[in-house]
């Protein structure tokens, strides 16, 4: 049950409250050129207290504009190569012998930050990979026998390569799955990339100042929980998730043989946090279905499996969730 809400007066605490987000975004032009999908994605994840997976070529601003974001909040911000030789300690930490005291002494890795980069995480074998596991879902890690809780607020960001496929791993569907999106990264326009030539082939150097504090970041978070859903929203995203699961069920029996699986229950969760984000993000207290179609395809691409039919007749998570979102009816 949703606790009631006065919508006009959240309303106007949301329009004062995401004043901050065209501050960032301001902000953030000056090192980013373009690729204003992959800041809004990044802000959203930021607000639904959800992590990211950026899948595209080298060279897209993928890490300055994460480590951009970490300086506009005055966050801290740590960048993990992955690696085939990287071992779960060099991401988590781990307890080292003190001669002098005749004990073992805890060393913090990495994770111990606001914003990860997980740089080429499909290049490090799945052991490592799942030492991610426990911090992206309860935000704690355990050394030993010791359990620390991560610093808030924390995000990862990870990255892969679509074309390269010597040496990497794919990631098993349990880390996939504690992906709140999947956004796909693409080249930027014949224009942006002028911009982008001339800014670094001059002297020019952006520096990024600090425009917002924790405690907004915090309350814009609190707020976007409060962001009313009415039931029938609910249920048109539970429709969603289910015809992904059971085409047939909603006459999509023609897909049926290109599914292997469907979205699991945190696609529904994940779909509703990031549509009660993308409303207040455009400065409404309530969520419609627009706020839905708009943020299911970055939440649902990498929790669909493909039969080797779809593979085999090159068709993608994509197409098969416009043909499941043009199906359902909307409320």
């Amino acid at each position: 049950m949703q606790p009631q809400v006065d919508i006009r007066q959240l309303n106007e605490e949301i329009n004062r409250e995401s004043i901050f987000l065209e501050q960032i975004q301001r902000e953030l032009s000056k090192s980013i050129v373009g690729q204003s999908h992959m800041v809004e994605k990044i802000l959203l994840a930021l607000l639904a207290q959800g992590h990211i997976l950026l899948e595209g070529l080298p060279g897209l601003a993928k890490t300055l504009t994460i480590s951009s974001l970490a300086k506009a909040i005055q966050l801290d911000f740590k960048r993990i190569q992955f690696t085939p030789d990287l071992l779960p300690a060099d991401i988590l930490g781990t307890m080292v012998y003190n001669p002098k005291e005749a004990d073992f002494k805890m060393k913090i890795g990495p994770i111990f930050s606001n914003f990860i980069l997980a740089d080429e995480i499909n290049r490090a074998p799945a052991k490592v990979q799942s030492a991610l596991l426990e911090a992206m879902q309860e935000r704690q890690v355990t050394i030993g026998e010791q359990t620390i809780m991560l610093p808030q607020p924390f995000l990862v960001m990870a990255t892969q390569n679509p074309i390269e496929q010597e040496g990497t791993y794919p990631l098993p569907e349990a880390q996939l799955d504690r992906f709140m999106m999947k956004v796909i990264v693409d080249y930027p326009k014949p224009e942006e990339e002028l911009k982008i030539l001339q800014m670094n082939s001059s002297s020019y150097k952006a520096e990024i100042a600090p425009v917002v504090s924790l405690e907004a970041i915090q309350k814009a978070k609190d707020l976007v929980k409060q962001v009313y859903m009415d039931e029938n929203i609910q249920k048109y995203i539970i429709d969603i998730v289910f015809a992904s699961r059971y085409p047939e069920r909603y006459q999509l029996s023609g897909i049926s043989n290109l599914i292997s699986f469907g979205g699991s229950p945190r696609a529904s969760i994940n779909i509703a946090l990031a549509s009660k984000a993308h409303a207040f993000m455009k400065g409404r207290a309530y969520v419609v279905p627009e706020d839905i179609r708009l943020v299911v395809h970055d939440v649902m691409r990498h929790r669909i499996g493909l039969t080797y039919e779809a593979q085999a007749e090159q068709i993608t998570q994509d197409e098969i969730i416009t043909q499941i979102i043009n199906k359902i009816d909307v409320p």
